[in-house]
């Protein structure tokens, strides 16, 4: 069963990227104007199983973030179908849904239950995210006193300890030492063994050859070619060769 249906899924944004006053928003309406809009993904379709891992490969401005921000809702599509069926955890942006004045302890506890966790499951797995995390005694100071490695562990720490059914990452492991790194990536691998479906957007290739069977390839929103991650990555490497040989 699909856990994860595109279906001719387009999105786009504002190339203003700001609000638009009323006297301009009056005036394009006056002289119908039309608003230039910057197309972020155009007509995506793919279906994503239980247990696949997934690379998205693309250039910057690829698409590559709006696609993983469609997944989990953060955003909605112009047009097209998304369903996406089973517990998600997102690792999209580094200290995103935590409060630098609250503690790690703080913020554990909140972003545990944004996870759907309630607050006697938090308490249960308490220590063992802690202990993942390696923070120790700094999970009760304020998230703004941590250093960017220190917030990707505790983020890191929650996600994969709700037993969550589709893991998005979007380039946050590469913040951290090289151990933390290690240790992530064995603890994908006990999630992935379990069926839980992984989604990586990264620029590392050795990591994502490492981490997934299959890839996307997107290039100026249009979806290039789906498959093999060896065989996507092969076609993906010779294209930017002949790019940057331009």
């Amino acid at each position: 069963m699909a856990a994860i249906i595109f279906k001719g899924v387009t999105k786009s944004f504002s190339r203003t990227g700001r609000q638009m006053l009323l006297r301009s928003f009056l005036t394009q309406l006056r002289e119908r104007q039309t608003e230039q809009r910057l197309m972020a993904l155009k007509d995506i379709s793919f279906e994503l199983h239980e247990g696949d891992s997934v690379a998205i490969v693309g250039r910057n401005g690829a698409g590559k973030s709006t696609l993983l921000s469609l997944i989990a809702g953060l955003s909605r599509p112009d047009s097209g179908t998304i369903i996406v069926e089973g517990r998600l955890a997102a690792l999209l942006d580094l200290g995103a849904g935590f409060h630098p004045d609250l503690t790690g302890r703080e913020n554990l506890f909140i972003n545990s239950a944004l996870f759907g966790l309630s607050r006697h499951e938090v308490y249960e797995r308490y220590d063992r995210i802690v202990e993942f995390s390696g923070l120790g005694e700094f999970v009760n100071q304020p998230l703004r006193t941590y250093s960017s490695g220190m917030i990707v562990r505790l983020a890191f720490s929650v996600a994969v300890h709700v037993d969550p059914e589709i893991i998005l990452i979007d380039e946050v492991l590469a913040v951290g030492d090289a151990n933390f790194q290690e240790k992530c990536i064995q603890e994908i691998e006990r999630l992935k063994h379990s069926g839980s479906l992984f989604i990586c957007v990264s620029h590392g290739t050795a990591v994502l050859r490492q981490l997934c069977k299959k890839a996307i390839w997107l290039e100026h929103g249009s979806l290039v070619q789906k498959g093999d991650i060896n065989e996507v990555l092969r076609a993906y490497d010779e294209h930017r060769q002949e790019f940057e040989n331009l």
